[in-house]
């Protein structure tokens, strides 16, 4: 009872909880099952993002680059889609996942080979992968008009009831979960984040570890980029702007430790989720786009405490002060 009491998760899952009946209070529609669905799918492209964002910093190294890959392997699905629109879009798909994992190997690759810290690797990716948006694409924008049907529709279908963004974002889930609790690669990764010393002792390559991380942040980066495209049918340089900050905030509202070696799949999944809710919920009761920052920031500041806090262990006092004989 005590474990389930002290679950990061179990209280996040509350937070939102009760931030939907707060807000559904004033607004009844707010909490009708349509609206949350809605909810959920919107939030869906944050889970994957973050999931990818996870395991890189379980292993005491991020990636700031995510948001920058998206746009670049969005805007190459995208041309390519406008000009061989004859394609097949699981190919498209499978193209955008390699494309995304090869520039997720790039990152890797500094941080392994030349032993370059992850932060740095990853803000000078930010601005080449932009600066290669630019390039590839001059400038110019792919809008709804040049993408095919079939590019549109795939992802705003459904399924059981579900949107097949929905699923994308379950499955995905589904398979770090197993990744992550069934896999050594994934035992590797919680390994190093608490000690990388101690796991060289076990036999496992830190630095291949790491590579393995953005190898998998890449490649949900490039699969988020063509259900970032189809979804809002516009590919440009702007895409996806400054979100890397949001999907780290999931990470962290999540209760994953920037520290490394500490974080869940479904922490991940409800730290997004928070936020989509509060994003949703905040314009509804009439809050400003200017407070909406401020309690996300907020909200972010709260949880690096909540962190801070949870992993904070208490020292064992081995020398007590002498008394001072009056």
């Amino acid at each position: 009872m005590n474990r389930l009491l002290k679950s990061r998760e179990l209280w996040l899952a509350l937070a939102i909880l009760a931030v939907i009946v707060l807000v559904t209070l004033r607004f009844p529609r707010f909490s009708q099952p349509g609206n949350l669905l809605t909810i959920f799918n919107d939030t869906s492209i944050l889970m994957m993002l973050a999931l990818g964002q996870m395991a890189v910093i379980l292993t005491r190294s991020i990636d700031l680059s995510m948001a920058s890959n998206l746009a670049l392997t969005g805007m190459l699905v995208a041309m390519t889609n406008a000009a061989f629109p004859f394609i097949p879009i699981p190919l498209l798909i499978a193209g955008c996942v390699v494309v995304g994992a090869a520039l997720g190997a790039f990152n890797g690759i500094l941080v392994w080979k030349l032993d370059i810290p992850p932060i740095v690797v990853t803000l000078g990716t930010l601005t080449i992968f932009r600066g290669l948006v630019f390039v590839v694409s001059g400038g110019a924008w792919v809008n709804a008009a040049q993408m095919s049907t079939d590019f549109i529709q795939l992802q705003r279908g459904s399924f059981l009831g579900l949107p097949i963004l929905s699923w994308f974002a379950i499955v995905v889930a589904a398979l770090v979960y197993v990744l992550m609790t069934r896999t050594p690669w994934g035992r590797a990764f919680y390994a190093i984040g608490v000690n990388p010393t101690a796991s060289v002792y076990t036999g496992i390559n830190v630095g291949r570890t790491k590579f393995l991380a953005f190898v998998l942040s890449g490649a949900i980066s490039g699969l988020c980029g063509y259900l970032w495209i189809s979804r809002y049918v516009i590919a440009s340089v702007e895409v996806a702007g400054g979100y890397e900050l949001t999907i780290v905030a999931a990470c962290v509202i999540g209760g994953v430790s920037i520290a490394g070696g500490i974080g869940t799949v479904g922490g991940a999944l409800l730290g997004a989720l928070f936020l989509g809710v509060v994003n949703n919920a905040l314009p509804v009761i009439g809050v400003s786009p200017f407070w909406q920052m401020a309690i996300s920031g907020a909200a972010i500041l709260l949880a690096v405490v909540l962190n801070a806090r949870g992993e904070r262990s208490k020292g064992r006092i081995i020398l007590k002060k002498a008394e001072v004989a009056a």
